[in-house]
């Protein structure tokens, strides 16, 4: 099979990287920056040396502090109406997910007209002003993927864009900036790596590039993420799951996303549920369901992540997985819709919409099961309580 690879121009990986950004900006002929951040990174210790590190960056003008959780067409918006404030030749983005998929949709709408709506799947936007981000999570890969997810907000729909224009051309992963993470952050982050990983190695669209960045991401998120939640400044594991982060992105961004991440966008978009929460609700449950479409690989799967042995039948290995699945998420207290609070007569009623909205977006196709909308909404129903 014919696979198309994509991935950051520079890309730089360890303690330190964040230091490196001038000389990044220097590689690339990038003179005049706008910062794109949340107000909490803002504060953070870490983020003005970052900034002050670029002699021609005004820390008073040159920062968008704008970005909110599961970034809306009125965010994307307000840091537009900031980058036409001076002629920026480029953005950084300093931040988690949700701040990088903002500086890469206002990248991607520069000079591109309204509605926004026009440009989610399969709209492809290839060009846009040059994108470098500095990750302060380890999870939604988004430094090595060519994709964001924006909500509409008239619509509520969570909107997945896809394209060149959405790769960042450098990307500095530094795990110093992840020390300290909190608990919730760091498990749902996590968690969001694993789903990338597996479903990169699932989806129809897997390749020989993909599959074993895929494994080793999967096999780091079992090993490493209890001991980071367990131990914030345990440097190992920070280090570990900063690069199995990466690593999912590019194992997704080069062979796709496929049920869980189909079915999780309408949850955060409905819902407001952080993104890795949603798909961690999803992942044992919709994994089960899958697991017949491609019992071979999921078996793979199972035995690099060390919840099968090597002498185990693929149907037994998949069985493994599954239970290893639930009790990872257990381990990490994974909410169900239902114990995180959310109305039972409105989950139920917004069944319909939500698998609509997940297989418009596309992803539900590349699943190994490919599933039918009553598939989707049983799946939603099983997942409740």
């Amino acid at each position: 099979m014919l696979a198309t690879i994509t991935l950051p121009r520079i890309l730089r990986l360890g303690a330190g990287a964040s230091a490196e950004l001038a000389v990044t900006l220097d590689q690339l002929g990038l003179v005049k920056p706008l910062f794109v951040t949340d107000a909490f990174i803002r504060a953070c210790d870490f983020f003005e040396p970052i900034v002050a590190s670029v002699a021609t960056v005004d820390l008073s003008r040159d920062v968008f502090s704008g970005c909110v959780p599961d970034p809306t067409t009125d965010s994307v918006r307000a840091g537009l109406q900031h980058l036409a404030l001076a002629p920026y030749d480029s953005i950084v983005a300093i931040g988690g997910g949700s701040s990088i998929d903002t500086a890469k949709a206002m990248a991607a709408m520069q000079g591109r007209a309204e509605p926004m709506r026009r440009y989610k799947v399969p709209y492809q936007i290839d060009t846009g002003l040059p994108v470098v981000v500095i990750p302060t999570t380890a999870g939604t890969g988004s430094e090595a993927t060519r994709v964001a997810v924006i909500t509409d907000t008239e619509t509520q729909e969570k909107m997945l864009w896809n394209g060149l224009a959405l790769m960042p051309v450098a990307a500095l992963v530094d795990y110093e900036l992840t020390l300290g993470m909190p608990y919730r952050l760091t498990a749902d982050t996590g968690l969001d790596t694993l789903c990338h990983a597996l479903e990169a190695y699932v989806s129809r669209k897997a390749n020989q590039f993909t599959d074993p960045i895929a494994l080793d991401a999967m096999r780091a998120v079992v090993e490493f993420l209890p001991r980071a939640c367990r131990d914030p400044g345990d440097r190992i594991a920070r280090e570990a799951m900063m690069c199995a982060a990466t690593q999912g992105g590019m194992a997704f961004a080069n062979a796709s996303v496929t049920l869980i991440h189909g079915m999780s966008r309408p949850i955060g978009a409905h819902y407001h549920v952080p993104h890795g929460m949603s798909n961690a609700m999803l992942l044992p449950t919709v994994t089960a369901w899958s697991v017949s479409g491609a019992p071979d690989r999921y078996a793979v799967a199972a035995r690099h992540m060390g919840f099968a042995d090597a002498e185990s039948s693929d149907e037994a290995a998949c069985q493994s997985l599954v239970h290893g699945l639930r009790t990872l998420c257990s381990e990490l207290d994974v909410p169900t819709p239902k114990s995180y609070g959310i109305d039972q007569v409105r989950w139920f009623d917004s069944i319909a919409i939500m698998a609509e909205q997940a297989l418009a977006s596309g992803s539900p196709n590349n699943n190994p099961l490919i599933p039918t909308a009553d598939d989707i909404a049983s799946l939603y129903r099983e997942v409740w309580c």
